[in-house]
């Protein structure tokens, strides 16, 4: 999948996590064409999945957030009042403006932009006219869904 159509995929759907297990499509397994087991870098298409994930996750039609039990999420412009509206339910430092920066010395250093300092005014002025209903019915089930604890790390 090119990343015209798999923009489209992420427009159709309005919510999709890039590569991470969850209640909404995997974009990395859209652009693959398959499921991916394991690592996506390792999978046969991983070049391409690289590129074209490049592309998509620059668009102004999207942002990259943690909306998704706090993985990384990509959603669509369309469903942009739809999140401002649930903000306060989904967690609005879950909302944050995630870009990833690929340094020289290869390294990846995340840059975040707050909520509600990425959105746009037209996005801001629907989502202020909006119910929450509204927002739950376009943003779909996993808003609502019972949320995972977050995985704690290993102590030495």
């Amino acid at each position: 999948m090119d990343a015209s159509a798999t923009l489209d995929f992420v427009e159709r759907h309005g919510v999709v996590l890039v590569a991470a297990k969850g209640p909404v499509p995997r974009l990395t397994e859209a652009i693959a064409g398959e499921p991916i087991t394991g690592s996506w870098w390792g999978h046969a298409k991983g070049h391409e999945i690289y590129e074209v994930l490049g592309t998509v996750l620059a668009s102004d039609d999207v942002v990259v957030c943690r909306a998704v039990d706090g993985k990384v999420t990509v959603v669509h412009r369309r469903l942009w009042p739809a999140l401002i509206c649930a903000a306060d339910l989904i967690g609005r430092d879950r909302l944050a403006r995630v870009e990833q920066e690929h340094t020289a010395r290869g390294h990846h250093v995340n840059h975040e932009t707050p909520f509600p300092a990425w959105s746009d005014g037209a996005s801001l002025l629907t989502a202020s006219t909006m119910t929450i209903d509204d927002a739950l019915e376009q943003l779909g089930p996993w808003v609502t869904a019972p949320r995972r604890a977050p995985r704690r790390r290993a102590t030495p």
